[in-house]
């Protein structure tokens, strides 16, 4: 066991044999890299550095005992400049054949999530896990991975859409690909438990509707729209406004030329309400900065009530769907 890892770890971790070169021909890729799609331009980007010093990281990859062939852990875009390039052999460290949790497992460990990764075919490997190990719970399956736990809960959301749909986010061509946003933000109005208790309702064609006004602009700027929707529809539940809202809600369906201020309920408008608290949360902002810490240093009470005060605003952007990034 190496030094730092856990037993339950290194069990998930192959095991390695050494470090060696390869003809570039014998190498293949993974079926189980959660990374599907390599966009030209920052692969036109590494080519031109490894075309000026060389592959100077070793590919991680594995001989498969069924076929004999060398497969990819990590360093498939390596590999594939290394064929636009013409390299004969490239460096490689090997390792033991893993099982397919460690595989991709091990997938997930080496990259992490990359700036440029896509999120659907990450989704894809996380269904792949949670079916081997009956998992679900979003802590484990962050610290099995070493995914946010945050891009977890995300992933998991894209898995509730239909192929058709994922399909759309797995589109090679990077200008006809839908991001994944989309569909994130998306998710909270079209699985909205009053939503979709509504008759008229139906959640493949909501989804069809919301793509297209979003794609002609129309009534549908960006992707966070959908938390605007969401809150107006909160509102008017909460001022026993669902008739309307019902009613509302289906004529912006309906009618692409109506904007998101169509579903705005007057009586159920939380506005003077936001902008209230927006000008408490600015004074106190301020007063934090302005704040020297050594003449405060010994008052607990107000240490105390800021550390629940953190722990609250953590709970709150978590409930709201927001990403917390200290």
């Amino acid at each position: 066991m190496r030094p730092g890892q856990s037993a339950k770890t290194q069990q998930l971790s192959p095991q390695a044999i050494g470090v060696k070169e390869i003809l570039t021909g014998d190498l293949f890729p993974n079926p189980h890299n959660p990374r599907l799609l390599f966009d030209k331009d920052p692969l036109n980007i590494l080519e031109e550095s490894i075309n000026r010093v060389g592959i100077l990281v070793p590919l991680t990859v594995y001989r498969e005992k069924r076929s004999g062939r060398f497969i990819i852990l990590d360093g498939q875009r390596r590999w594939i400049v290394a064929q636009n390039l013409k390299l004969k052999t490239v460096p490689v460290n090997e390792v033991a054949e893993p099982s397919l949790v460690q595989n991709i497992v091990t997938m997930f460990q080496i990259h992490k999530l990359r700036a440029d990764w896509e999120l659907m075919p990450t989704a894809l490997k996380l269904e792949v896990l949670m079916s081997e190990l009956k998992e679900r719970n979003d802590k484990k399956l962050a610290t099995l991975t070493g995914l946010d736990k945050a891009v977890v809960s995300r992933c998991k959301k894209l898995l509730d859409y239909s192929r058709k749909y994922q399909a759309m986010m797995l589109d090679p061509d990077p200008n006809a690909r839908v991001k994944a946003d989309f569909f994130i933000e998306l998710y909270a109005v079209r699985n909205d438990r009053f939503v979709r208790s509504l008759k008229w309702y139906d959640r493949n064609e909501f989804t069809d509707r919301m793509l297209d006004r979003y794609n002609k602009r129309k009534g549908l700027k960006a992707v966070t729209d959908f938390r605007t929707i969401k809150q107006h529809i909160a509102n008017a539940r909460q001022a026993n406004r669902e008739k309307e809202i019902g009613e509302r809600l289906r004529e912006f369906v309906e009618d692409e030329e109506l904007g998101i201020e169509h579903l705005v309920i007057r009586a159920a408008d939380v506005g003077a309400q936001v902008r209230k608290l927006e000008g408490e949360v600015t004074g106190l902002s301020k007063a934090l900065r302005e704040m020297d810490v050594g003449s405060y240093y010994g008052e607990e009470t107000l240490w105390k009530e800021l550390e629940d005060l953190l722990r609250l605003i953590a709970r709150r952007l978590e409930e709201a769907g927001r990403r917390v990034r200290l």
